[in-house]
């Protein structure tokens, strides 16, 4: 057993006086979990008192992870780390679920001693697998714990994580369940049945039970578990409200605060004042302070030198991201890269890095929730992180995950192919036709849409320099490479990409026709056919859909009728954020936006684009007897 930093006897009192401080808190906020909180409560107090993390290391390298899946149980981590000297532990107590506070009613990085905010129950193994890992790929001997509730323990994406932490043996995971058998509506056997035990060792696991308040027991089952060849699983059998003779094993106050009168009684059951009117002035005189929030360093990326296209051939942007990430991994030796699949690496082009960096590929199969939140654990330990799927995978099925990486201000590059209709005969069900709009909504998350290899090319060297989410967005056909008014392409050698800027592609005087991605080659189409026609219209390629510069956008507005054109649901995409932004600067300009009005078929892209009259065409057509 490692030198604890607490006797047991030491431990043991702290459960007591923890077990008020959560109480305090639940009772002053008037919400909170305080069951579940109380019945996890020794297992925090051992794991903070056994593992390598500390107020001092908590932001090292190598300090040891403990990852808090079951977020609710926040007051039970916040007693445990106050006591442990990461906060003031009377600033939890009075802040708890107070508007400006860091102390949230579920668990946020801002807390010193959270690694990662969940609440979103079944993801925190997944998390887990990442922080282990990352610590394997960089050669670092740290531990990871990560404690759970029992109820989650039907979460899918659980078994994802298991069988990804057996695949690549990572024996330096250590999961904890709290088996209270009780949730919000009951009995964990009447809700939902589950074979916990049984679940873990399918799929390759050792598993120890033990008396989860029983510290001995819990420090000798840490010990077996950090000493075996496989991940491990402690399932360690609790009690509900522990502590409380009226709350034990009741499943009424899993997320329900005592009273006030209720509150005074188990205080008194403890043995432990009650100074909560103290807390209850602390909380009127809360003065909200904007948290320090720790960024690491972000490794130094050379970009090189452009992978440059020529006019004469067609090029699919995902081929141009496979070879510009395979390019920079070659440049920068000695930076660590993680590139995460699942199952689509020829599809989504990943293979030549693959092929190459081996030890950098990861293959997470068709788990896709499970690859997302690793992937995102991996790129905020100074890994170069990529993420690629299909656009309905990586962001569609994923929506929940990388809303969660986004929280945890990850520094994740998603790039998803097969986006929009474009993706033609694979049919309604694999047309992502709202990436736009469910990015959008992920404050963190950059947004960027090349239209064509060479902007490809410039933009993933762009995203991979620098720190933060972003999210390309790309076709899956071949397109033409864009060129300019002389012939020449547009986004060659001398280009250069700058987030927000709007490129203009084509002058004119009657209208502007604005395009993003595999759209911009079909708006130099309408061009040429108005053109002909007698009419003169600008084009432009918005590829930075999250920011677009003002002083573009007032250019564009001064051709009064503005059309916009994308391969995306026109409710929700390109055209809805440019007509709000118009609106906000007060422009004079009419926006008629050029979108998907339904779900898609199979067919051939072009006939689907037909179809759904969104072909050059169409749109020439309309845009002509629009001005005429």
């Amino acid at each position: 057993m490692m030198n604890l930093r607490f006797s047991i006897e030491q431990l043991t009192e702290l459960s007591r006086i923890c077990k008020g401080d959560i109480l305090k808190m639940t009772t002053i906020a008037e919400s909170g979990h305080p069951g579940g909180s109380m019945s996890s409560l020794d297992l925090y107090l051992a794991l903070y008192a056994y593992a390598n993390i500390t107020p001092e290391n908590r932001l090292k390298e190598n300090r040891d992870r403990i990852v808090i899946s079951h977020g609710h149980t926040a007051p039970g981590i916040y007693s445990v780390l106050g006591h442990f000297g990461f906060f003031n532990i009377d600033d939890a107590i009075a802040y708890f679920r107070k508007v400006g506070s860091i102390f949230e009613g579920h668990i946020e990085p801002e807390v010193p001693g959270i690694e990662w905010a969940t609440g979103n129950l079944g993801q925190g193994l997944s998390a887990g697998a990442g922080f282990a890992l990352a610590g394997k790929q960089k050669g670092l001997e740290y531990n990871v714990y990560v404690c759970m509730g029992d109820g989650e323990q039907q979460k899918g994406q659980l078994t994802e994580a298991r069988r990804f932490a057996k695949k690549y043996g990572l024996s330096n995971i250590t999961a904890l369940v709290d088996y209270n058998q009780l949730q919000i509506s009951g009995s964990v056997h009447d809700v939902m049945p589950q074979n916990i035990k049984e679940n873990y060792l399918s799929d390759g696991w050792d598993v120890i039970e033990i008396n989860g308040h029983d510290f001995n027991e819990i420090f000798s089952a840490v010990d077996e578990a950090n000493a075996c060849d496989n991940p491990s699983v402690i399932i360690a059998h609790t009690v509900m409200g522990h502590g409380i003779s009226f709350m034990e094993n009741d499943e009424d106050f899993h997320g329900k605060a005592l009273t006030y009168d209720e509150c005074s009684k188990a205080l008194s059951e403890l043995g432990l004042a009650n100074d909560i009117d103290k807390y209850i002035r602390m909380r009127e005189d809360f003065v909200p302070i904007i948290p320090e929030i720790y960024h690491p360093n972000y490794p130094h990326i050379e970009t090189g030198e452009a992978i440059f296209y020529s006019k004469e051939k067609p090029v699919a942007c995902r081929n141009a991201y496979g070879k510009a990430l395979a390019d920079l991994a070659q440049i920068n030796k000695k930076v660590q890269f993680a590139v995460f699949d699942c199952d689509l690496a020829g599809s989504v082009k990943t293979s030549q890095f693959a092929k190459e960096n081996p030890a950098e590929f990861y293959q997470g199969g068709i788990q896709e929730h499970n690859t997302a939140v690793v992937a995102g654990v991996m790129s905020k330990e100074n890994i170069i992180t990529f993420f690629s799927d299909f656009g309905v995978f990586g962001v569609d099925e994923t929506y929940n995950q990388q809303r969660l990486n986004d929280i945890n201000r990850t520094n994740l590059k998603l790039v998803t192919t097969h986006v929009g209709l474009n993706v033609g005969e694979d049919g309604k069900t694999h047309q992502c036709i709202d990436y736009i709009s469910l990015m959008s909504n992920l404050y963190g998350f950059r947004v960027i849409i090349p239209a064509d290899g060479n902007q490809a090319d410039k933009i993933i060297r762009y995203i991979t320099s620098m720190s933060g989410n972003f999210y390309v967005s790309i076709g899956r056909s071949g397109t033409a490479i864009i060129t300019d008014e002389n012939g020449n392409e547009f986004y060659g050698k001398n280009y250069v990409f700058r987030y927000g800027s709007a490129d203009h592609i084509r002058e004119g005087k009657d209208a502007a026709l604005i395009a993003t991605g595999v759209m911009v080659e079909k708006a130099m189409r309408v061009y040429e056919i108005l053109k002909r026609k007698g009419i003169s219209i600008d084009v432009w390629n918005i590829s930075s859909i999250s920011e677009i510069q003002e002083d573009d956008l007032k250019k564009i507005a001064e051709c009064k009728n503005i059309f916009t054109y994308e391969d995306h649901n026109v409710n929700t995409g390109m055209g809805s954020i440019i007509a709000a932004k118009m609106n906000q600067l007060r422009l004079d300009a009419y926006v008629h936006p050029f979108g998907v009005t339904q779900y898609g078929m199979s067919g051939c892209s072009e006939d689907v684009y037909h179809y759904l009259h969104l072909d050059a065409d169409f749109v020439a057509e309309e845009i002509y007897k629009n001005l005429s």
